[in-house]
């Protein structure tokens, strides 16, 4: 089978790394079609992956449209070059250039309110694929649910091997507590309106006294910021977050990664997810607070209780391995699905008729 995935997205290169291999592995020929945007070049280069850029992110809804169907267009010549069978990922893009080709296209999406990106792409999808925790209301015809995230088809321990020895990269020892914070530009299309931190200055001061802090960030921190910006190769975040006492940031992927690892995370935002608000109000292993008034204020009181209390890691270790015994192996899934489509798309739908 022939096989086009797009990745637009940092995030996207960690979720399609293995299953990537595995397609490989199994005889199929996959393109990998990657989009200019933060890190997601460096990654996929970090991981040894072949791939063409089609596009990359731009900024703003006017250049946004320009972008589109200027991709589209590329997308569509390396299309009618490489002749795929199916076309697997979430760009507006792939939807489109499927319905010109007459070749199915299987979508992904975990984000409710990436409005504009559902209307663009969710009536040109074949597939349309999600969590199981999605709020958001989608055409049965086309819906698979899977009880997962899209994160544990990285950090599922069947994959994720933590390595003690990046704590050396920081000049820490496993006794050290630390603090690891994420900001975001706010830039994307789902990201209009939304916010974070009111006051970012204050919030490492306040958490300086618990041990050292360490920021991550899509934009370009201030002067006064800069001396906390972690400096460690992009592809290593995860062990950080790993061994991480608490994380504190404006991503829910980030958010959502470093529970999913066992350390307790704050999610400060004022958009939601139904995936961080199942990893909240199931298994108690994030926190969101999204009052664009009092976020801040009570987000910080969640941090201190949470540093102040000794044996918090060891809680967590324990509500991560609830919810990973009762979450699936989301790559073999994935893997299986594409391999086995159309077959695939009728057996879950099929189970979920049954299971109603």
């Amino acid at each position: 089978m022939r096989i086009i995935i797009g990745v637009p997205h940092p995030k996207q290169v960690h979720f399609w790394k293995n299953i990537i291999k595995n397609l490989e592995n199994d005889g199929h020929e996959v393109k990998i079609v990657a989009w200019e945007k933060d890190i997601t070049l460096y990654l996929l280069d970090v991981y040894g992956f072949d791939y063409e850029v089609i596009g990359k992110n731009y900024k703003g809804l006017m250049k946004k449209a320009y972008g589109m169907f200027k991709i589209d267009l590329e997308l569509f010549r390396a299309a009618k070059e490489f002749k795929p069978d199916i076309l697997a990922g979430a760009p507006v893009n792939l939807a489109h250039v499927s319905k010109l080709i007459g070749k199915p296209h299987i979508n992904f999406c975990d984000t409710e309110h990436a409005n504009l990106t559902i209307l663009l792409t969710f009536p040109f999808s074949d597939v349309i694929i999600t969590p199981s925790c999605f709020k958001r209301k989608i055409n049965p015809k086309k819906h698979v649910a899977f009880n997962g995230y899209m994160e544990l088809a990285y950090l599922h321990p069947n994959y994720f091997k933590p390595d003690l020895s990046i704590l050396d990269d920081l000049g820490l020892s496993k006794d050290d507590k630390f603090i690891i914070m994420r900001f975001v530009s706010w830039g994307a299309s789902h990201d209009i309106g939304d916010m974070g931190f009111t006051n970012k200055e204050e919030v490492i001061k306040s958490l300086e006294r618990f041990g050292q802090v360490f920021i991550t960030s899509e934009k370009k921190l201030s002067p006064e910021l800069e001396k906390y910006k972690m400096t460690i190769p992009p592809e290593k975040i995860h062990h950080i977050l790993y061994f991480a006492d608490l994380y504190m940031g404006e991503s829910a992927p980030m958010t959502t990664e470093s529970a999913i690892l066992g350390t307790p995370a704050i999610f400060v935002s004022t958009s939601r997810r139904g995936y961080t608000d199942e990893l909240e109000n199931k298994y108690d292993l994030l926190y969101t607070f999204s009052d664009s008034e009092t976020m801040q204020k009570y987000a910080l009181e969640k941090a201190f209780e949470l540093l102040e209390d000794e044996n918090v890691k060891k809680k967590w270790e324990t509500k991560r391995m609830k919810m990973l015994s009762e979450k699936i192996d989301v790559t073999k899934f994935m893997t299986e699905f594409i391999e086995t489509y159309p077959e695939s798309f009728y057996k879950y739908t099929k189970m979920e008729k049954i299971e109603r």
